[in-house]
């Protein structure tokens, strides 16, 4: 038993000690036995002192559950602090912000921001996705108003680096910079048993961010869990054929089951504290505050010695790319990369010769331009313009267009989760989490047309606002037109 609580942040940032949380499932319905269990189990791990925050998910797999704020202001009188799984899927732009003033108003500081699973059948059938913001956006909102109203948030982010391809892996990496820069303070990392992936994100996060911690998922791991995870059932998080196999043959040994999967837990706790993790998130199915203390208990007495356990998560893929490759192994090759290259230079050709300022013929458009703006031929125009990019690009007809920056591909019609600065966590050897076997990630796509052309950095560098819903409609076209004259209308009176 510690002599004193810690919370989430100072221990994040104490050299001595691991970050410790536990992330529970508050699960379904109205009076579900999880939801008196988790404040059972927080009132212990309270008592203890040994944890450092107790996370709660918020609708996993895409499934409705119970709101967690009621839980997490229980929790917090227990006296253990709550993190709150904050995801993007279900609301807009003003119910996020409302969530955050109520929150911060109830003293709940501490959360992960995340994109959130697709929605999944409810009560009342097939629920329509939001996806308002992404959860680099909504970070950004968190930072706004911890400096306009303080409202004290200790934000944190996920990664997830356990992916199969160069593009994959790049496009996770790419947004975890973007998480960092719109005000991540932690990242948590997705669940994998790759122990040199594992070892690559302490590097790149010790190299390139060594302000911001970096929390290990320690997950324990049942059969049925497994199979779920193999079949990319529960999206992120990566089983190996290997690793599956190994489960199947450990589930019909004599002995007690869950103890096995208590150990491979704490080995692998001791493995990230060998790594130089900042800290250590446990989660699994039916766990007493007492398995989560043994696992602790059993992987601090193992990580002196962590070495030998690496072996022991080296489930890898072949062919699976890493950072430290010397050369790529997955890019973009034969027809398909030329189809890709060919497609973004002409599109590349005709955005410039049109909406380039150097172009030659750029005071001619700006003046036809001007000629159609607020003219009877306005109407007439956009629907030229939609009907273009519909069949070209599958425009959704935002009016707030970002193909130029994404290889012109449309993020608001062909993301079902209308990410425009990055891919989600759920990909699976390049495939959509919606869509597996049918469509492509389109940031896979993005990251392939760009590498080809050696610009994937834009995936990188470039930040882009939530879409403008006052432009639904509109021409894209004609609003950078408008744009440029404000901007410039703005430049004289100054």
């Amino acid at each position: 038993m510690a002599d004193e609580y810690i919370s989430l942040k100072e221990a994040l940032h104490r050299p001595d000690r691991l970050a410790l949380t536990w992330e529970m499932v508050p699960g379904r319905g109205v009076n579900a036995p999880n939801q008196k269990k988790v404040l059972e189990m927080a009132e212990l791990a309270a008592q203890d002192r040994l944890l450092h925050g107790i996370t709660l998910t918020d609708s996993p797999g895409g499934k409705p559950s119970i709101l967690t704020y009621p839980l997490a202001v229980a929790i917090k009188k227990s006296g253990i602090e709550p993190i709150i799984h904050y995801t993007c899927k279900d609301k807009n732009r003003s119910a996020i912000e409302s969530d955050l003033y109520a929150l911060a108003g109830a003293g709940l500081k501490n959360l992960l921001v995340m994109t959130g699973d697709y929605p999944m059948d409810s009560v009342m059938g097939q629920a329509k996705p939001v996806f308002d913001l992404d959860s680099v956006q909504t970070l950004r909102l968190a930072e706004t108003l911890n400096q306009k109203e303080e409202a004290g948030f200790f934000a944190g982010a996920v990664v997830s680096p356990f992916k199969e391809t160069e593009a994959e892996t790049m496009a996770q990496y790419y947004k975890l910079d973007k998480k960092i820069a719109s005000g991540a303070q932690f990242i948590i990392s997705q669940m994998g048993y790759d122990v040199k992936k594992m070892d690559e994100l302490a590097k790149y996060m010790r190299k390139k961010h060594p302000n911001v911690a970096l929390i290990g998922n320690v997950f324990v791991l049942s059969l049925p869990a497994a199979r779920l995870m193999h079949a990319n059932k529960i999206p992120g998080c990566v089983v190996s054929d290997a690793l599956l196999r190994e489960i199947e043959a450990e589930a019909v040994l004599p002995g007690e089951k869950k103890e096995r999967q208590l150990l491979r837990a704490a080995k692998l706790y001791a493995v990230l504290k060998g790594l130089n993790y900042d800290g250590i998130n446990i989660g699994g199915h039916g766990l007493h505050y007492q398995d989560v203390k043994q696992i602790i208990e059993q992987g601090e007495a193992l990580s002196a010695d962590y070495q030998s356990l690496l072996p022991e998560f080296a489930y890898a893929k072949p062919g699976r790319f890493y950072l430290s490759a010397a050369q790529p192994t997955s890019g973009p090759a034969g027809e398909e990369a030329k189809g890709k290259t060919a497609r973004l230079k002409l599109f590349q050709w005709l955005h410039e010769t049109v909406f380039a300022k150097e172009a030659r013929c750029f005071p001619l458009i700006r003046r036809i331009m001007k000629q159609i703006d607020d003219s009877s031929l306005e109407k007439s125009f956009t629907y030229f313009e939609f009907l273009v990019k519909g069949i070209a690009n599958q425009c959704r007809f935002c009016g707030d267009c970002v193909l130029h920056e994404l290889a012109f591909i449309c993020p608001m019609s062909s993301c079902p989760k209308q990410q425009r600065n990055g891919a989600c966590g759920g990909s699976c050897e390049g495939w959509c989490e919606v869509f597996p076997g049918e469509r492509k990630c389109i940031y896979v796509s993005i990251y392939q047309a760009y590498r080809a052309t050696r610009e994937e950095r834009v995936l990188q560098e470039r930040y882009f606002p939530p879409c403008n819903w006052r432009l639904y409609k509109t021409s894209s076209w004609l609003n950078y037109f408008r744009q440029l004259e404000e901007e410039e209308n703005e430049k004289r009176e100054k």
